[in-house]
């Protein structure tokens, strides 16, 4: 469980410096454009299917398997793609996920 959430936590980590090396234009265009629109989003859904098993309410595990399936899938269509919106519904799918999820503290 502890290592789980280390991987977890190095996947979130290295999604936003991508994130933020995009877009504070630290490459070329095409590699920022990589980085901010392609690899962050494959990173966030690894992380998604890393933490799904270590969910506290099991009904939402195949829940976040499907919302990282949705960020992999919404990153590798081409931008000009109506289809590409998939990958922000299931970044937005997995956070509500992830805090809905989190144990309650008493």
């Amino acid at each position: 469980m502890k290592n789980q959430q280390s991987i977890q936590g190095i996947l979130s980590i290295a999604a936003l410096i991508c994130l933020g090396a995009g877009w504070l234009n630290l490459f070329s265009p095409e590699i920022n454009h990589l980085l901010s629109r392609k690899i962050f989003y494959y990173l966030i859904g690894a992380s998604f299917i890393v933490q799904a098993p270590a969910l506290t309410n099991k009904n939402f595990t195949y829940a976040m398997y499907a919302a990282a399936l949705l960020c992999v899938v919404g990153a590798s269509l081409p931008e000009e793609s109506k289809l590409s919106v998939l990958k922000t519904i299931g970044l937005l799918g997995g956070i509500a996920i992830s805090f809905t999820n989190r144990p309650r503290r008493s």
